[in-house]
């Protein structure tokens, strides 16, 4: 061998020892890589998929004429997987409506709808093709089109507090909402005082504001909705006093929701109140006016295809009854059929006025009125 051979034969020796150890350390880090990636796969294909409740309604054995709000979370679900919620009332009903069975799974894998009472409550698991019968003796097991099936008996009292209302019940809001830009809610803001008003308020508590929130415990439907309230021309220009519909099963209608607004959403020079039905990004979906100092009775007449708005000066006034019109407006497009929406009241704050809110806020609402 040549000198130059031995030199070349030494060299690659060298090369060997030095890297041979760092090439099997490596061979195997990728082989536990990829064992890791298939063991990946394996499990989120075939993880068995599960259902919680995180709010359960209470029981009520005869619950037709009641409903309350129930959420939950899914783990282990698969693109276009629904949720189907059914409520025992002697035996299985559908929920909300046989019309509309299902409930969207949130892609934070949350659920939420409103549901009639009952003794007990089931959330489904469904694939795209199920079809959910209006009635059941039995659940179906978690097969075939039925991915997972979980069920809760029914609370023994309401998960909200409630109060009473010109002969109404109303379920008092104690959970944030996204609306205004996000706010936290205290049942402590909304309470009825010695001669029968609803009082709601926006409250400092330790440096946070806290609002308040008022929903009916049953839906009502078609019909004339209204509301007898104190003077608000003077309120903050950040704080938002809502009268509204609001449907979480209706998310293919804007979640059912029509609103009297009376706010100037943080901007001084605007008017201060406003007619709306949503999406309120619609010009055509908005109507604003002017409320003056005083007592005011808003209205507002829900027909199919219709809905007739009113606000009168006073106390408990009603069209024809010579009361003076301060504004008054019709919308006849983009107005939702009635489904299992709830009226609601609510004061909130304004999270994008360009001034933030100054001090606290209180509305007075002497009266509700429904009629058919």
């Amino acid at each position: 061998m040549t000198q130059e051979h031995r030199a070349a034969s030494d060299l690659r020796q060298k090369t060997h020892r030095a890297i041979g150890p760092w090439l099997f350390s490596a061979r195997r880090l990728l082989l536990a890589l990829g064992a890791l990636f298939l063991a990946g796969c394996d499990s989120r294909h075939g993880a068995t998929p599960s259902i919680e409740f995180t709010r359960i309604p209470q029981a009520d054995p005869g619950g037709r004429e009641k409903h309350d709000i129930i959420e939950g979370r899914v783990s282990g679900a698969r693109p276009g997987q629904q949720i189907v919620i059914y409520a025992k009332s002697g035996q299985w009903w559908v929920q909300p409506l046989v019309v509309q069975p299902f409930t969207r799974i949130q892609t934070d894998s949350k659920w939420s709808n409103a549901t009639h009472l009952g003794t007990e409550y089931a959330a489904l698991l469904v694939e795209r093709g199920y079809q959910p019968p209006a009635t059941l003796n039995t659940l179906p097991s978690a097969d075939g089109l039925v991915a997972a099936v979980t069920i809760v008996k029914g609370a023994a009292a309401p998960p909200s507090q409630t109060i009473r209302f010109s002969g109404y019940e109303w379920r008092v809001r104690d959970a944030p909402s996204s609306r205004g830009g996000g706010n936290d809610y205290d049942p402590k803001n909304a309470w009825i005082d010695n001669h029968g008003a609803l009082h709601l308020r926006i409250r400092d508590d330790s440096g946070k504001w806290t609002c308040a929130e008022v929903s009916l415990t049953r839906s009502l439907g078609y019909g004339t909705y209204s509301f007898s309230v104190q003077d608000t021309s003077r309120m903050d220009p950040a704080a938002v006093f809502g009268m509204f519909t609001w449907d979480y099963s209706g998310t293919d209608q804007n979640y059912r929701e029509m609103d009297i607004e009376v706010s100037k959403f943080g901007d001084p020079i605007i008017k201060n109140a406003q007619y709306v039905v949503q999406p309120y990004y619609v010009p055509a979906n908005v109507e604003r006016f002017v409320i003056p100092a005083g007592p005011v009775t808003h209205s507002f007449t829900w027909q199919e295809g219709r809905v007739s708005f009113r606000s009168l000066r006073g106390l408990n006034r009603h069209a024809g009854d010579g009361a003076a019109a301060i504004a008054e407006h019709v919308f006849s497009a983009g107005v939702p059929t009635h489904g299992i929406e709830s009226v609601r009241m609510n004061l909130y704050v304004f999270r994008s006025a360009h001034v933030p809110l100054k001090s606290g806020t209180e509305v007075v609402i002497e009266k509700f009125e429904y009629l058919p």
